[in-house]
């Protein structure tokens, strides 16, 4: 499977441009089975949502169910939303296949260092999808720094983490995707946005590391794309050589 983890920098709380720059990244990374857009890619990180955050019937919903379609490739990211049944904002990680009703996990760990908790509500369920017979656990930033929410229970192949985090934290971004892909045996797809916002900056760090920790990265500070390969039956004999997952707590 081929993916394209597009690192952007997105324009603050302005859905109809970051769409167009969505859309120009899709066209230079070329035929992909899945294309990886950062956290709250729309907006920007918005912790104050009230006029900010869309609904989920929005125009970049619809974008990105339309684009699905149109490369026959699969679109994940999140966008900041209020619900319509119950009017909760959420953290809304969208995984879009071609011709199907979107999946979408919520996001866990609010990031209550950045007050992200005082208006957001946290979704509760684990979610995974699968796409072209690859398994994707769905995990939004800050649920990165809680391994036991992605504890590998051979219920996945791969887990996306879509992210705002800042410069000055960089660091624990690399590590810890790093940890997660050695730890639960699997592929990691980090990806990050570079530029500002009102509150913070950030300078990328998007990375596709496999099951052995090693990684494929974009450059630093850059609107930039990187492509690269699941290979399954890599993965699949890995696993087979050296069960770890067979010994892990439960």
């Amino acid at each position: 499977m081929k993916v394209a983890l597009l690192q952007q920098d997105i324009v603050w709380a302005n859905p109809a441009a970051n769409i167009s720059l969505a859309d120009t990244a899709i066209q230079k990374a070329g035929p992909c089975d899945l294309y990886v857009l950062p956290e709250m890619w729309s907006t920007g990180f918005a912790t104050q949502p009230e006029g900010i955050a869309e609904n989920d019937n929005s125009n970049s919903l619809r974008w990105m169910q339309d684009k699905a379609n149109e490369m026959n490739a699969a679109i994940a990211g999140s966008i900041a939303v209020q619900d319509s049944h119950d009017l909760t904002y959420r953290n809304r990680f969208y995984f879009v296949r071609p011709g199907e009703q979107p999946v979408f996990y919520d996001k866990h760990h609010l990031f209550t260092y950045g007050g992200e908790h005082h208006r957001y509500t946290a979704g509760q369920e684990r979610v995974v999808v699968e796409w072209r017979g690859v398994r994707f656990l769905l995990q939004v930033c800050y649920d990165l720094r809680f391994p036991i929410w992605a504890r590998n229970c051979e219920d996945y192949d791969a887990a996306i983490y879509v992210a705002s985090w800042p410069t000055p934290r960089v660091e624990a971004w690399r590590t810890l995707l790093k940890a997660r892909a050695i730890e639960n045996q699997c592929y990691i797809l980090g990806v990050n946005r570079v530029g500002n916002d009102p509150a913070c900056q950030y300078c990328g760090g998007t990375a596709f590391i496999d099951p052995y920790g090693q990684a494929t990265e974009c450059p630093d500070n850059e609107a930039t794309h990187i492509t690269a390969e699941i290979d399954m039956d890599r993965l699949h004999n890995f696993r087979l050589k050296f069960p770890v997952l067979k010994d892990r707590d439960r």
